[in-house]
């Protein structure tokens, strides 16, 4: 007795995207998160945690995967032009240099950490310089460093 398999082509060209559609959603499954990032996620827009480092699998089209860089970032404070206590109006210019400590903080807590980040800096600056007079700014920049951190 022999058996013979008869297998149409519309039922081949179907177990092929089948097939096709599988692997799609696998690879799409399957993050690698690097040493110095965290993979937030958010599972039908509800915080679920962190993930990483290392290979990572998530759901696809259910999981909103956001990826967090934990390294120190300069950000380049834009020219200010800053009045100090006694009058004087100075350029200041400045470097901030950041880096993220709660991946969950930073996506939760506010929309662009990043600019968040800089906007504090911008503040801070204005605020401590309107503060001191010219001579001290120029002579006590190490001091003034602190009170900015």
């Amino acid at each position: 007795m022999v058996l013979t398999l008869q297998v149409g082509v519309g039922t081949l060209i179907a177990g092929i995207l089948i097939l096709i559609v599988i692997l799609a959603l696998l690879s799409s499954s399957i993050k690698i998160v690097k040493e110095y990032e965290r993979l937030v996620v958010f599972r039908l827009g509800r915080l679920i945690g962190f993930k990483g480092p290392g290979l990572t699998f998530i759901i696809p089209i259910i999981d909103s995967p956001r990826i967090i860089d934990l390294r120190i970032v300069s950000l380049d404070v834009p020219k200010q032009r800053i009045v100090t206590k006694d009058n004087v109006t100075v350029d200041v210019d400045a470097v901030v240099f950041m880096r993220v400590e709660d991946p969950q903080a930073a996506v939760m807590r506010v929309k662009d950490y990043v600019m968040a980040s800089s906007l504090l800096a911008m503040t801070t600056l204005r605020d401590v310089i309107g503060q001191v007079e010219l001579d001290e700014l120029l002579t006590k920049r190490d001091e003034l460093n602190l009170r900015i951190q």
